[in-house]
């Protein structure tokens, strides 16, 4: 699709050009993905970062934040729950914390994959170093998100570190591509500054890098950052649009970004975001499986950690056990008829071009 088509069908709200989208991308998810609905296991290790981004409840500058990490043990638990469901694969994700030394990461991933688990790692920038030594011990993918392809937008919200030069997170995700990972990555909808011309040329980027998995969720403001505080957008050189221009961070929104991701990139592997089922707790992750998201990441963080880890407040699933959250997953599934893959879920994308 066309940038400029891209844009259109973004900002047309009308209800009839929404069921239109969502059933193209349904029937396109159905085509190329299948009905198999990937389980992938949250463990959010540490809410520890060194970043300071404008929009994150953990950032650096935040002192309200109880900071943790988990241990090696407490790790290997919440992963083993993930085998005990019968998930293929985990996520471990954590702020940028360079307390996660990469030795000690390297041994985790290890016994992850002993489990029989895919691995995916969500830890922030890194040194070369690092995504080499865990892609040796058997890291499957990296998740790092570029927000938005807007370089003016992404400096301002996600500032480098102190005399340290902005970096291209498009470069690092090709990097990481090149030494065998699946790359993820993805963005805010609805980020103060962002203009529709900015997301269409979001979602065109995911089909030109190409990405294997997309994540996109509505923003949401914490109201211990910046961007929680419009006083201070012009303070922080957010660029100043027109109202009708800026994205609007609804639900909506989001499932219309998710089915032209699912449009434009018909192999990838689309989670419905937390985020969606944050602001409709209610339908929001059967509606994102209904237009062309196939995967969903299941939280299994020790529950005395899921409130520590906000990096918008009111996120899904705090309160709620490993289990509980399991069969309130089971029971969408169910619903909507979709099958709870055991496999490790790995990219169509990738295999298409490696058969190439």
């Amino acid at each position: 699709m066309e940038i400029d088509l891209i844009a259109s069908s973004l900002i047309n709200n009308s209800s009839g050009d929404f069921n239109s989208l969502f059933h193209k991308a349904d029937i396109i998810r159905k085509d190329h993905v299948g009905d198999e609905i990937h389980l992938r296991g949250l463990i959010e290790i540490s809410n520890i970062c060194r970043r300071n981004c404008l929009y994150c409840g953990i950032r650096s500058e935040n002192m309200n934040v109880q900071r943790y990490r988990l241990t090696e043990d407490e790790i290997l638990s919440s992963a083993a729950k993930a085998v005990e469901f019968r998930y293929g694969s985990v996520v471990l994700q954590a702020g940028e914390d360079s307390g996660i030394k990469a030795d000690w990461m390297a041994n985790i991933v290890k016994q992850i994959k002993n489990m029989g688990l895919a691995v995916t790692l969500s830890l922030g920038e890194r040194d070369d170093a690092d995504y080499l030594l865990w892609r040796e011990a058997g890291a499957d993918r990296y998740l790092l998100r570029f927000e938005t392809s807007n370089p003016k937008l992404f400096n301002a919200i996600h500032p480098p570190l102190p005399n340290r030069e902005p970096v291209d997170r498009i470069e690092i995700l090709k990097k990481l591509r090149s030494m065998g990972y699946e790359i993820g990555s993805g963005v805010m909808i609805g980020i103060p500054g962002q203009s529709y011309t900015d997301l269409a040329r979001d979602i065109d980027l995911f089909r030109t890098i190409p990405l294997d998995m997309i994540g996109c969720g509505p923003y949401l403001p914490h109201p211990q950052t910046p961007l929680g505080n419009p006083d201070t957008y012009e303070k922080h050189h957010l660029p100043v649009l027109d109202p009708k221009d800026q994205v609007s961070a609804t639900v909506d929104m989001a499932l219309k970004v998710i089915a032209l991701a699912r449009i434009t990139c018909p192999n990838a592997n689309i989670p419905c975001t937390t985020a969606v089922a944050t602001i409709d707790a209610k339908e929001g992750r059967k509606h994102g499986l209904m237009c062309g998201a196939n995967v969903v990441m299941p939280n299994l963080t020790p529950i005395k950690y899921r409130k520590m880890y906000e990096i918008y407040p009111n996120k899904a699933a705090t309160y709620l056990t490993a289990e509980e959250t399991h069969e309130s997953v089971m029971q969408t599934l169910r619903e909507l008829g979709r099958i709870p893959s055991t496999g490790r879920g790995d990219s169509r994308a990738m295999m298409e071009r490696k058969e190439k």
